[in-house]
């Protein structure tokens, strides 16, 4: 298939910046660029009109990307806790998806679409994720997102400490204990 010539009304990730007449597959114009308006086919119409409206949608840009700016400013550091059921080993059952980050986020006071939340690989198991949540196009702020089991277990992960299967493994050992290898019996470990 012959690639689709498209003007671009916002900046892509990986694709160009606003005003770039850029070359993709057809797939990619029809069911992602066009229906979410990043894009106009470059007919000489839609050349003319863009050359046209260039400021008023250069300033539009400018002043959603300042304000994006401001709520990045407000909610840096962001954590959200999600309460999920595990086993032992600490692997999920299920995974959190970018429509529960997303959800958590608005929970803890920033409206975002679970569009904007970049998840490369679903979470699937306990512990802190980064995660990347797109304000704008040129704006993006990280997330950490606490998988736990309870509230108490978030709070302790917070806090650096081990949980699940790991937790359990780590016993300290007796301060009065010491182990010599050379006199032929192991100390009495409770």
């Amino acid at each position: 298939m012959a690639a689709v010539e498209l003007i671009l009304l916002q900046r892509v990730e990986k694709l160009g910046q606003m005003g770039d007449i850029v070359k993709v597959k057809p797939g990619f114009a029809r069911n992602y660029l066009l229906p979410q308006k990043k894009a106009l086919r470059a007919t000489k119409e839609n050349r003319a009109y863009f050359d046209k409206q260039k400021a008023q949608l250069e300033a539009l840009n400018l002043k959603r990307k300042e304000e994006a700016e401001r709520v990045a400013e407000r909610v840096a550091g962001l954590s959200v806790i999600i309460i999920r059921q595990a086993g032992e080993s600490g692997s999920l059952y299920g995974s959190v998806s970018s429509r529960d980050i997303a959800e958590a986020c608005v929970a803890g006071g920033l409206t975002v679409a679970r569009d904007q939340v970049v998840l490369n690989h679903p979470i699937k198991t306990l512990g802190l994720a980064r995660v990347r949540v797109v304000l704008h196009p040129e704006v993006s702020i990280d997330v950490t997102v606490n998988v736990a089991r309870s509230a108490e277990e978030a709070e302790r992960q917070v806090r650096g400490e081990a949980v699940g299967r790991a937790a359990e493994e780590e016993v300290p050992p007796e301060p009065d204990t010491v182990f010599d290898p050379g006199a032929g019996e192991q100390p009495d470990v409770p």
